[in-house]
């Protein structure tokens, strides 16, 4: 199925476009213009002839230029009626945010929702969902006001997400520390377009890298395995299950009417098919940034680095709680740099610079994580309270990571001094993480991915 129209549409009618600016309809009208929309908008509402200095329809069918997408923000009975009319001018894609359907428990609205979009032959994303977003072309389908949720910049992660609440979370995280996103889709209810349509879309789109999921239910289990299976053999995908718990599970019976099945068969589903699991929606952030930025994982032995003796005894307990390995440099390599270091150093792994440590130091010791046959990844801590180490370290950091001879990751701590040069790593695609636990685990994540493949 070609989706290009739920992202890539260069017209779109917005039925239920309102002049109240409290209504989902303007919301979503405003979110167009305001985003500086490349296509062609038409408000469709019957009760008005202009809307935000737009010309108003008083139904799809009454537009005579030709429209991609409808978004369909209509009070539950007008849903079905709606479509007619879309049916009528030769729509064939809408993106349905009305709610009230199976979620609510008229599940015979639903199915009759269903059958009526096989009869207009019209694709369908939702209803009861948070719509759609492409950072590249500006269209922006959400109901959620750009003042209160401010859109990622672009970027190469795309997002597919039952639940419009957790989509929006995670939306304005990643703006709020400068995550760049390709693509979001929310898809609710999932009455025609579901997880693994979308997963198959992503997957053959060249600007996504890393495809992020939060599903509830699957709808098709073996349609989503065989998917999965090929998607992940290009690109990694994440997922966070909802409804692991048997409390979660009733919740989710109310939310999108989805029954979630046993976690353990996801679980195994997800391990079959290559896929990454998340526990939690930190954790597939914190995945999406590593498998994103970095270079492929050829092992899973790690040379930690660090300038402060306590954190690689944490990084050190976070490698072995996650199930990679200390790596031991080699002889060679050793002796190398006890002619470089003060022998009051213990050149080994966890390898301390001090509290002494130089940008020199620090570069020394990464030139030869970085060539040492026996060093598959490195975990960097740079606690840049210490004297010696001046700014430059960024640029040496920056540098070796250019290389892409092996992934790396950057630990540091602190307030706003450190927090400038943290972010100075990220804008060079350089995963940086406050402690060292978060970074071992989201490295154990890339080498998962990679050593499942």
């Amino acid at each position: 199925m070609n989706m290009d129209a739920f992202f890539k549409a260069a017209s779109i009618a917005v039925i239920g476009a309102s002049r109240d600016s409290t209504k989902v309809g303007n919301v979503i009208l405003r979110n167009l213009i305001d985003g500086k929309f490349k296509g062609k908008i038409y408000p469709v509402n019957p009760n008005a002839e202009e809307i935000q200095g737009l010309k108003c329809y008083p139904s799809a069918d009454a537009i005579k230029e030709r429209v991609e997408l409808a978004v369909i923000a209509v009070p539950t009975p007008f849903v079905i009626p709606v479509l007619g009319q879309c049916a009528k001018k030769g729509i064939k894609h809408a993106v349905i945010i009305s709610a009230g359907f199976r979620e609510t428990g008229n599940a015979k609205g639903e199915e009759e929702l269903k059958t009526v979009l096989n009869k207009y032959g019209i694709r369908a994303i939702g209803p009861n969902c948070l719509g759609t977003f492409n950072s590249r072309s500006e269209m922006d389908t959400l109901f959620l006001p750009r003042y209160r949720l401010k859109r990622p910049e672009t970027g190469n992660i795309s997002f597919i997400c039952q639940s419009g609440a957790v989509g929006a979370a995670i939306l304005d995280m990643a703006t709020a520390q400068g995550y760049g996103f390709a693509k979001f889709a929310s898809y609710g209810n999932a009455v025609d377009v579901d997880e693994s349509d979308l997963l198959e879309y992503f997957g053959n789109d060249e600007e996504t890298k890393v495809i992020c999921m939060y599903v509830e239910g699957i709808r098709d289990g073996r349609k989503f395995l065989e998917v999965a299976k090929r998607v992940t053999k290009k690109k990694p995908v994440i997922i966070l299950k909802g409804g692991v718990t048997e409390q979660g599970s009733h919740a989710i019976v109310s939310h999108t009417g989805s029954l979630a099945g046993a976690a353990e068969v996801y679980f195994g589903a997800f391990k079959q098919a290559g896929v990454v699991r998340a526990d939690s929606l930190y954790d597939m952030f914190n995945y999406a940034r590593i498998l994103e930025a970095s270079v492929p994982a050829c092992g899973g032995r790690v040379q930690i680095i660090t300038n402060g003796g306590g954190y690689g005894v944490l990084a050190s307990d976070s490698i072995a709680k996650f199930g990679l390995e200390m790596a031991e440099m080699t002889s060679g390599t050793v002796k190398a740099l006890k002619v470089k270091f003060p022998p009051a150093m213990n050149v080994g792994n966890p390898l301390d610079l001090l509290g002494d440590a130089t940008t020199e130091r620090y570069k020394a010791a990464l030139e030869a994580a970085m060539n040492d046959n026996n060093v598959d990844a490195i975990v960097l801590v740079v606690l840049y309270q210490t004297p010696r180490i001046t700014t430059d370290v960024i640029d040496v950091i920056t540098e070796m990571n250019a290389r892409k001879k092996k992934p790396m990751v950057v630990v540091s701590t602190g307030g706003e001094f450190t927090e400038l040069l943290r972010r100075n790593l990220e804008m060079a695609g350089i995963a940086t993480f406050e402690y060292p636990e978060e970074a071992v685990k989201a490295m154990s994540a890339l080498v998962g991915y990679y050593g499942s493949k």
